[in-house]
């Protein structure tokens, strides 16, 4: 077999949850780099406008399944092999971590398949800026010694048997892409766990001068936010730990009013950028 390419083409790369201060040194390094970046929705533009250069060609591959207008993960594989095999540096560029609830998979089955080298870049994921932005430890002691990072985007992804366990379990539970399903994902939870001691929180926009958080214990949820719309996107804590977000919230929320990441259906992102091409729907 056909040995990797010393040198890296394609750097696979997370952003951080929206704050674009909560980037790493190295992702910051491979954007300036980069003769190409393919960029999701969920990047904070000012990364672009920040660190890549004047030069590189932005592509926009948002995904946004809720509202039928994602651009075809085989297209994004194309994409990304058709540069790098034109010889250019190629940054796939995703919000939060590059592993988590994404389809690198896929992505790195087509670099290896043609032979391309590549880095992967991690980045601060979601949980982890939107706990910490909340001021929620995701683990405690006396509250959670564990947390397990799940998604309900569809109602049939887990099994009878592991909500069971999750209903009785005291892990802090983060619910990624699972907005559209509360009123569902609360049901479960009150049909076959125990809730004494527990809470909901639902952080939209999270680290980002939108953020907001809202709290309710899961018995109360219904009665509270069951007819809201949260923002996109929105991340779920479940767990004892929810209980400390009042007393350790430290971010004034919101800083302002609005929407900060663009949605794929309204074009291309707002940015100062030169090189910026439509979303690649």
């Amino acid at each position: 077999m056909k040995k990797l390419n010393t040198t890296p083409k394609v750097y696979l790369v997370g952003a951080g949850p929206g704050d674009p201060d909560l980037i790493t040194v190295k992702a910051v390094k491979a954007i300036a780099l980069a003769d190409i970046i393919l960029c999701d929705r969920l990047v904070s533009p000012e990364i672009i406008d920040r660190y890549a250069s004047k030069n590189t060609e932005i592509i926009y591959v948002g995904k946004e399944c809720s509202k039928n207008a994602s651009t075809p993960q085989t297209h994004i594989n194309t994409l990304i092999v058709d540069y790098a095999l034109q010889g250019k540096t190629v940054v796939r560029l995703k919000g939060g971590d590059i592993s988590f609830f994404s389809n690198v998979l896929d992505e790195l089955k087509a670099l290896k398949e043609y032979h391309i080298a590549f880095e992967i870049v991690p980045g601060i994921t979601a949980a982890s800026g939107a706990a910490a932005y909340a001021g929620i430890p995701l683990t405690a002691r006396g509250y959670a010694t564990s947390v397990r990072f799940l998604t309900y985007y569809k109602k049939e992804i887990l099994s009878d048997a592991y909500w069971k366990e999750l209903g009785t379990s005291d892990d802090t539970l983060v619910f990624y892409m699972s907005k559209g399903n509360l009123n569902s994902l609360v049901e479960k939870f009150l049909t076959l766990g125990k809730t004494e001691d527990k809470k909901i929180a639902i952080i939209e926009q999270a680290t980002t001068p939108y953020q907001k958080v809202y709290t309710s214990s899961l018995e109360d949820f219904q009665q509270n936010f069951g007819n809201k719309d949260f923002v996109s996107p929105s991340l779920v804590v479940i767990g004892k730990v929810v209980n400390l977000h009042e007393e350790f919230s430290w971010l004034e929320s919101p800083i302002q009013e609005g929407i900060y990441f663009k949605s794929v259906t309204n074009g291309t992102l707002v940015s100062n950028h030169q090189n910026i091409l439509e979303y690649a729907v």
